[in-house]
């Protein structure tokens, strides 16, 4: 199992992803979102499985300033990958797999 968590350190979620994982000795890899954020193919690789709904963070603040309501879904998706912080944490990827919040009901079927 090659396990990558995408998160935040400000996000609930995430740390509840990783002590998940820490629980069950699994070993993973930790990328903060807001610094790091998402390559251009990891990006395409999450979408395909969640689909890009599932990505965006209506709830964030970031969301209201850059105006993604209004903008194209090309717009958007453009925006997306420019700020990492429009981007729902925990992303939990298993090679192919991906999940997007706290979801130990997937994640067990992984093992």
């Amino acid at each position: 199992m090659n396990i990558q968590i995408f998160g935040s350190s400000k996000s609930f979620d995430s740390k509840k992803a990783e002590r998940w994982f820490k629980e069950r000795r699994i070993k993973f890899q930790y990328i903060d979102l807001p610094t790091k954020g998402l390559s251009p193919r990891e990006y395409q690789s999450v979408k395909q499985k969640v689909g890009f709904s599932a990505l965006v963070n209506t709830s964030c603040r970031a969301y209201e300033d850059l105006f993604m309501a209004y903008i194209t879904p090309d717009a958007q998706e453009e925006k997306l990958l420019e700020h990492p912080e429009l981007i729902k944490a925990p992303i939990v990827r298993n090679g192919k797999e991906a999940t997007v919040g706290y979801c130990p009901e997937v994640w067990s079927t992984w093992e």
